[in-house]
């Protein structure tokens, strides 16, 4: 969908503006510390307006980014002044779990904004992801919106079981802020505060305007859908209602399961930027990105269901496994009214491993939905992980773990006309004695295909040989193995098509 074409000057401002975003993710990974910010990039940013707006973002991790804006309101509700940097984690304060510490400082032109996964932040097990946690205290340190000094730098290192890695990253963090304040200070001298400004807010309302435009091409309805996320004892439904009236769409998760006395509860900013990037994809994924594009979506869930939990419910697995079968769900409900790609492999595969002197923390890829147009990509991190992996030297050069096996799961993707994407198996064994977490899904229900579509195959995770939940936390001798087996994708069409297409090529 083209949309209607932006003005060159709007395109100018919005470019820079893009450009600082952009500039401080490269400053943060680059400065970085830990292997899972400066390797696998699992960080974010963006530029909000004075008003709380996000007006542009780097093109990093969807459930970072689309959580933000209740981030920046909680840090505005304090007054924050200029040259100060406010830091949070709170889940139930626009957080998203307790490793992405969030960073806000005032701009010239509104605030400057990072979120960063902290491969430690305490908590009942190395690396700040348990299996079984069960309220909130149990995961890590938590955060309120606070001004950011040498005392609470101080703090979260103190609580974490490798300090020296935590002032790191935070560090790389505010060297993020310093760029940004400093890029603003160039851009408004060159174009005028009067004149950005004034792009900031055309910015936000184009992005808008296209959105409204893409639903209003999309039939009106209620299309509903439900599906499942796997805890360890049972299955935890998630029912979505999505109603598309006019230029506006309503995703109501009404029906719900309530929440969990486990670690998959969603807070409502997860939920919401779940729903966030799906309408995106729905409507104009091409557009600028900006939180304009949130304007003509509103989110309701039941207060207490599993997703938009009350604290002090843990939520470690809510942001990534949960939010995964959030987009699913919505994009099952869509699905009834517009041609989409099949699901994915709909989780993150969170492994960790670590000890009380060192962590290390990663997701790994897996299969992507076929498209009508074409086969599913392998390998890749679907829906609200954009992240990277770990190179096989980086992992080994800083960590007492060895790579046995890291390569495609061939004919794990879902047959069909247009066959889903591959996922990866990865064989790690350990050389000393350390805790392994894996926070996993798709293990008992495969990633569904679409339109006659094969199913693709479900992950497993195994220790030894030996498989194990999902979702577990375990102590591991020195040559251990863990192998994870990540989905595929679903196919798309139905296979007997393409055998047909097949045979007259």
């Amino acid at each position: 969908m083209s949309g209607e074409p932006i003005p060159v000057e709007l395109q100018v401002i919005g470019s820079s503006l893009r450009a600082v975003a952009e500039e401080m993710g490269a400053v943060l990974i680059r400065a970085a510390f830990s292997s899972n910010i400066k390797e696998r990039r699992d960080c974010s940013t963006a530029l909000f307006d004075h008003d709380g707006r996000m007006v542009v973002q780097a093109e990093h991790i969807p459930v970072h980014l689309g959580a933000m804006p209740e981030a920046v309101a909680a840090v505005i509700a304090l007054d924050p002044q200029p040259g100060e940097v406010w830091a949070l984690n709170d889940p139930y304060r626009g957080g998203t779990h307790l490793p992405d510490i969030t960073l806000v400082s005032p701009t010239a032109l509104g605030f400057a904004v990072s979120r960063a996964h902290h491969a430690d932040v305490g908590g009942m097990e190395p690396a700040s992801l348990p299996a079984g946690s069960t309220e909130l205290f149990q995961e890590g340190l938590i955060i309120p919106p606070t001004r950011l000094d040498d005392g609470l730098l101080g703090l979260i290192a103190a609580n974490s079981r490798n300090p020296d890695e935590r002032r790191g990253d935070l560090r790389a963090q505010l060297a993020a802020h310093r760029l940004a304040e400093e890029r603003i200070g160039e851009l408004v001298a060159r174009r005028g505060f009067e004149r950005v400004l004034a792009a900031m807010d055309a910015l936000f309302a184009y992005s808008e305007r296209r959105v409204r435009a893409g639903i209003a091409a999309l039939p009106d309805g209620r299309y509903e859908a439900a599906d499942v996320i796997e805890a360890v004892d049972r299955d935890l439904e998630i029912r979505v209602a999505v109603t598309v009236a006019g230029d506006a769409v309503d995703i109501d998760f009404d029906g719900t399961v309530a929440q969990y006395a486990g670690n998959l509860n969603c807070p409502l900013a997860v939920t919401r930027a779940a729903c966030f990037f799906v309408v995106r994809l729905v409507t104009d994924p091409d557009i600028p990105a900006s939180g304009g594009a949130f304007a003509p979506v509103s989110v309701r869930a039941p207060v207490g269901s599993l997703v938009n939990a009350r604290f002090p419910a843990a939520v470690v697995a809510g942001n990534t496994e949960t939010s995964s079968r959030i987009t699913d769900v919505v994009m099952a409900a869509f699905r009834q009214a517009v041609d989409l790609p099949a699901a994915g492999e709909g989780t993150m595969n969170n492994t960790t491993f670590g000890t009380s002197t060192w962590t290390y923390y990663e997701t790994i890829g897996g299969g992507q939905g076929a498209s009508p147009d074409a086969d599913g990509p392998s390998a890749v991190h679907v829906a609200m992980s954009n992240a990277l992996n770990t190179p096989v030297e980086a992992l080994e050069l800083s960590y007492p773990l060895r790579v046995e096996r890291y390569g495609l799961r061939i004919g794990s993707g879902g047959d069909g006309r247009h066959r889903g994407g591959d996922g990866v198996v990865r064989e790690i064994r350990v050389l000393e004695e350390c805790r392994l977490s894996v926070l996993g899904d798709r293990r008992r229900h495969a990633p569904p295909g679409a339109a006659g579509g094969g199913d693709g195959a479900r992950g497993r995770t195994l220790v030894n040989g030996a498989e194990i939940p999902g979702k577990d936390t375990r102590q591991l001798a020195p040559g251990d193995v863990v192998r994870i087996e990540t989905p595929g994708g679903g196919g798309f069409g139905a296979p007997e098509t393409a055998h047909v297409r097949d045979s007259k090529a």
